[in-house]
């Protein structure tokens, strides 16, 4: 989770009142953030010089350094944190945000060439007009966008934000892709003019910089943006130009985002402007620019629309725990800045239409909104109870009777990973992808976590391949999930919880795997019948490529099958680095229930 760096006297003075260390805190549990730390800045730059510890000074400036929740991209800042803390509190409305009223022809335009979807293919942008910075607020300013960087853009690589003082450029605006050799600029805190590709090598060893390198210095266009006069402002998402610097006296702020994401680019844009609007001569309006695409196609942003959902009172009660009246519902979520109003429908079942102010895009389904009700109603007040969840689920009850069982037959029980890599739940399996079925991991920490797998096979082997040397025959089982893509579902997919054995030695045939599956399906109390009965089950010749050909059945119960078993393709078993061979067999044990 993030945590926020903030002036302790400038956060009090933003809130209107003094706290004591322990008031604050308690105030921080209550709107579900925390007081995680409490430091000087001189303290702050010992540590990170590893230079011994003093006692801090009257003069030293408090830092509170405050955990905050990694989807609430308004708290990364002193201005968001102090006004969300303000209307919890109840001493603020909820504000609202305004795109300046002026016509199409008076309005800034961004035009994107068509060589941006190279490179990066979105922009959008806004405008701050008549902002007033001090020192503490232009630094506020800056320490958002390198939150935003670390956080949602993924270091700059999903969205890079460029902030410029208009009164230096002149619109309109080009969002271009060109060779390195033929961008030539001064960049931010240089005198010096580069040509981009020199700037690539110059940054190589700077430390803040460099990280972001690899985003485009590969590719044979850079992106760069560019006013009337062919200024250059931002060569995204490495640098800003010299030229349109902001200052303390910068009075017109001009902000674009560069994006591979375009939901992604609108939230940042949205928080960035919602943050720091309260600073314009006019409170929390933003003024709007027009992107105009190759294709004829224009966009006006920031969309600072007010998102509806419709969530039925039932749903908010049964989430929290507690029988809240409506009016009592809408008053907590006031409290956590989302606008509320209930209506009562023909069966008399109330709901609310909640309005989603452009600050919480972290408002995604009716679950956030019940989370928001709870948060704002004090988790310590909701009263303890033991709900019917608690109780074991059919399903948990099965799966531990067929765990005792397999266990007396012999075999012990492994707990093996839920990700896997691509190549293990594929190719090492001799399966080819179809695309319909796996969960792929968008950004995986590494090879081995790419995909949530299929089966409970990759696991398997992998056990056997890792503990090859033990004695034989080896007799191992697991119980668990694999994931499978299901577009009926709101996320995407759905679990299915399988059965999986192995058996490993010199003498492992089709008998043995056999006469595990027979004993499965007797204390599952299903019977074996004839092909086409469908009271119980009956195994028949499959064409599965992970199993030996003529050596693998598919075991089909009520008319579906249910699961496969045989022995192992030498092929697999190489791949996975088992010398000797195995018999194997999976079963959907949820087809039982």
């Amino acid at each position: 989770m993030p945590t926020v760096s903030v002036g302790r006297d400038r956060l009090f003075q933003a809130l209107g009142r003094t706290y004591s260390e322990e008031e604050f805190e308690d105030l921080c549990f209550k709107f579900g953030i925390e007081l995680d730390d409490v430091t000087t800045e001189k303290a702050i730059i010992r540590k990170e010089k590893h230079l011994e510890e003093e006692e801090p000074s009257e003069d030293e400036e408090v830092i509170y350094k405050i955990e905050v929740p990694a989807n609430r991209y308004d708290l990364l800042c002193l201005e968001g944190l102090a006004q969300a803390l303000r209307i919890f509190n109840g001493l603020d409305p909820i504000p609202t945000y305004n795109v300046a009223r002026i016509n199409k022809e008076s309005m800034l335009k961004m035009h994107v060439k068509a060589e941006t979807t190279k490179i990066r293919p979105y922009v959008v942008c806004a405008v701050l007009r008549g902002v007033t910075f001090d020192e503490a607020r232009y630094n506020s300013f800056i320490d958002l966008q390198d939150r935003l960087h670390q956080n949602i853009c993924r270091r700059r690589t999903l969205v890079a934000i460029g902030t410029h003082d208009l009164d230096t450029i002149e619109g309109p605006f080009t969002y271009e892709a060109l060779p390195p050799p033929e961008i030539n600029f001064v960049p931010l805190k240089q005198t010096k003019n580069f040509r981009a590709d020199e700037l690539m090598e110059f940054y190589k060893s700077d430390l803040k910089l460099k990280k972001y390198l690899h985003i485009i210095e590969n590719s044979p266009v850079f992106p760069v943006i560019y006013d009337r006069n062919r200024t250059i402002l931002s060569l995204p998402p490495i640098i800003n130009g010299a030229h349109s610097a902001i200052s303390l006296k910068t009075k017109n702020v001009f902000i674009e985002c560069t994006a591979t994401d375009l939901t992604k680019a609108n939230i940042v844009l949205n928080t960035t402007v919602t943050m720091f609007s309260v600073y314009c001569e006019r409170k929390f309006e933003v003024e709007p620019v027009q992107v105009i695409y190759p294709d004829g196609k224009s966009y006006i942003c920031p969309d600072l629309s007010l998102y509806q959902m419709v969530v039925p009172l039932s749903y908010i009660t049964s989430a929290v725990g507690v029988p809240l009246p409506a009016h009592e519902v809408a008053r907590l979520l006031n409290k956590m800045q989302l606008y509320a109003k209930h209506s009562v429908s023909e069966k008399n079942e109330t709901s609310f239409t909640i309005s989603v102010p452009p600050t919480r895009s972290d408002i995604l389904h009716p679950c956030d909104v019940a989370e928001d009700v709870a948060i704002a109603y004090g988790y310590n007040e909701i009263p303890k109870i033991k709900f019917p969840s608690l109780k074991p689920q059919s399903l948990n009850q099965f799966s531990e009777l067929i765990r005792a069982e397999i266990a007396m037959v012999g075999y012990t029980e492994v707990l093996t990973w839920i990700l896997c890599s691509y190549k293990e739940n594929f190719t090492m399996l001799n399966r080819k992808d179809d695309k319909s079925t796996a969960a792929i991991n968008g950004n995986p920490r590494s090879a081995d976590f790419e995909v949530v797998r299929t089966s409970l096979m990759p696991g398997i082997l992998k056990t056997v391949g890792h503990n090859k040397d033990h004695p034989k025959p080896i007799k191992i089982f697991e119980v668990g999930d694999v994931v499978l893509l299901n577009e009926t579902k709101d996320v995407g997919a759905s679990n299915r919880r399988h059965l999986a054995a192995l058996y490993c030695g010199a003498t492992s045939g089709f008998e043995l795997i056999h006469g595990l599956v027979d004993r499965i399906m007797e204390v599952t109390g299903a019977p074996f019948v004839s092909p086409g009965d469908n009271t119980g089950y009956y195994i028949q010749s499959s064409d599965e490529p992970e199993f030996l050909a003529g050596r693998q059945a598919s075991i089909i119960y009520k008319g579906k099958q249910i699961g496969t078993f045989g022995i192992v393709h030498p092929q697999v078993l190489d791949n996975f680095d088992i010398p000797d061979p195995c018999s194997f067999v999976e079963v959907n044990i949820e087809s039982f229930l």
